[in-house]
């Protein structure tokens, strides 16, 4: 949906990295990783710089990530929504699961399974390997492509993520609003994050 909808987003990265996307020397670089949930696109923490830096730290410490993350480091963005794919309302989450329909059909056609989400690690009850999912965003994107409509700007989605928050809640430890920008020019400036004291 067209929104004029600014928001705060955080970025986790090596400080390097921050340092050049606040002082304008480089742009962010999108994602593009068969697994990313919202598809391929520059990701953001929406309204959570803490969990912007922890992302950094885990990054930092992870073997497939700490060659890129030695410093971590958080970078704040203003980002305007433009035309999104907003999955917290009734109209985008229709369109998301038509285009599973028609992506589910052509897989079927095919005689070629689905793509599936997998848990990173044996207890990942999360299935944090969208791969599923970023197939389906990334198809309805090119649907929209080949009809002529009008791109979506940016995606953005709840995570349910993390054990419950305490015994019998809905609620879980690490659950966010994570925003995937698809269109860099929606990034309408980039800041340094005030540390807390």
């Amino acid at each position: 949906m067209r929104t004029g909808a600014l928001v705060l987003g955080y970025h986790g990265c090596n400080r390097d990295v921050g340092e050049s996307l606040v002082n304008g020397d480089r742009p962010f670089r999108p994602s593009k990783n068969d697994y990313d949930w919202l598809g391929d696109g520059i990701y953001f923490w929406e309204n959570d710089p803490r969990r912007a830096l922890e992302w950094a730290e885990f990054m930092a410490g992870h073997p497939k990530f700490k060659s890129r993350v030695k410093e971590p480091f958080a970078v704040g963005a203003v980002i305007e929504l433009g035309n999104c794919l907003d999955l917290t309302e009734a109209e985008s989450l229709e369109m998301l699961k038509t285009a599973y329909d028609h992506l589910a059909n052509a897989f079927h056609a095919s005689n070629t399974p689905l793509p599936e989400n997998e848990p990173a690690v044996s207890s990942d009850v999360d299935l944090v390997k969208r791969y599923l999912d970023c197939a389906v965003v990334n198809y309805l994107h090119d649907l929209r492509e080949q009809q002529d409509r009008e791109p979506f700007d940016t995606v953005r989605g709840p995570f349910f993520e993390g054990k419950e928050l305490y015994p019998g809640a809905r609620i879980q430890k690490k659950t966010h609003v994570q925003l995937c920008v698809r269109n860099p020019a929606m990034i309408r400036g980039v800041f340094h994050i005030t540390p807390k004291s």
